[in-house]
């Protein structure tokens, strides 16, 4: 047997480098990993942009963002990439989150109405008595649902949400006839406006839309955490931000079609064509720097003050609900 002496092992150190400390493991819960809005994150394992920055991230997911919220409230996950509303709709209950990276300044989302029905319900306005689709009760897609039907004089409880998740399960929840309609985003949308088996009722795929819409920018897409884990982990949530925020700059400096490359093929639902074509229309939607827009958190606590009375008698503090100290240090 060769009796390798300490000397000979000591040398095999110095000329093979030691592996480097394990990756920090942590977990983040997706509201529906495959939707458009949430692309950056994905794109950021894609490229090994996690990894440059010594973290082994492990990326979940659920189809709805309130599903996802719970998930990090029960302490299965460290962190989840939703909606930034939820940050103040905890906040409502006593429960500090914040946004760390802001993916969007618009929602991504589209209320689609079906074609069965898309001659009598042709605004917000007609929502009454109509089963409204959305992807959980408590998401952010029920928050803008309620919204649009107060501000355009419907009242709560005069129409009815149904939770359909998204992608197949909302579209046979408009083929069946469940919903009259729905909100939902890309590559749902365009999957039933190439059927024809929907119309859009409002848009908010992009920043002027949303405006026009909401009153304002609306930050919408985000990963978010919760204060007291990030006041514990600030070296962890910087990585996370230097690899989000390096995601940001991918998508703001190349063209769709090469974004789409880059990520599984089953996200394309089939049709590649139309994947793309989605992403390029949507592309606006993301921040190229992950700070929050200005006036965004204004409008989103406006959008849920709307249909939550609570939060009217609710003193918010909306700086406690984001973080720009991450991005703007992310290298």
């Amino acid at each position: 047997m060769v009796r390798l002496s300490g000397a000979f092992l000591v040398a095999v150190a110095v000329l093979v480098p030691a592996r480097s400390a394990r990756a920090e493991k942590i977990t983040i819960m997706v509201g529906g990993i495959e939707k458009q809005i949430y692309l950056p994150a994905k794109l950021a394992e894609q490229l090994g942009y996690f990894k440059e920055q010594g973290l082994d991230v492990e990326l979940l997911t659920e189809p709805a963002g309130v599903q996802a919220e719970n998930a990090m409230l029960a302490g299965e996950v460290q962190g989840v990439v939703g909606f930034y509303d939820h940050s103040i709709d905890l906040q409502s209950k006593g429960k500090f989150v914040e946004s760390i990276v802001q993916f969007s300044q618009a929602p991504g989302e589209v209320e689609l109405v079906s074609a069965k029905v898309a001659d009598k319900l042709r605004s917000p306005a007609d929502f009454k008595g109509r089963h409204l689709g959305v992807t959980g009760l408590g998401s952010s897609t029920s928050f803008l649902t309620q919204y649009l039907a107060v501000r355009n004089g419907v009242k709560m409880g005069e129409f009815v949400l149904v939770p359909v998740g998204a992608g197949s399960t909302f579209i046979a929840a408009i083929q069946q006839g469940k919903i009259d309609a729905g909100m939902t985003t890309e590559p749902t949308v365009s999957r039933l406006l190439k059927t024809g088996e929907a119309k859009v009722l409002v848009d908010l795929r992009s920043p002027a839309k949303t405006s026009a819409a909401l009153g304002g920018p609306y930050p919408a897409a985000c990963l978010y955490a919760q204060t007291s884990w990030v006041d514990k982990h600030k070296d962890s949530v910087q990585k996370l931000a230097n690899a989000l925020v390096k995601a940001l700059h991918y998508i703001h400096d190349h063209p769709a079609a090469e974004i789409a490359e880059k990520m599984p093929k089953d996200y394309y639902a089939g049709d590649k064509e139309l994947y793309v074509r989605a992403l390029a229309d949507g592309k606006d939607m993301f921040t190229a720097d992950g700070v929050m827009p200005d006036k965004g958190p204004e409008t989103v606590l406006q959008v849920l003050a709307a249909s939550n009375k609570a939060l009217e008698n609710k003193k918010i503090d909306l700086s406690k609900t984001y973080t720009s100290e991450f991005v703007k240090a992310a290298k």
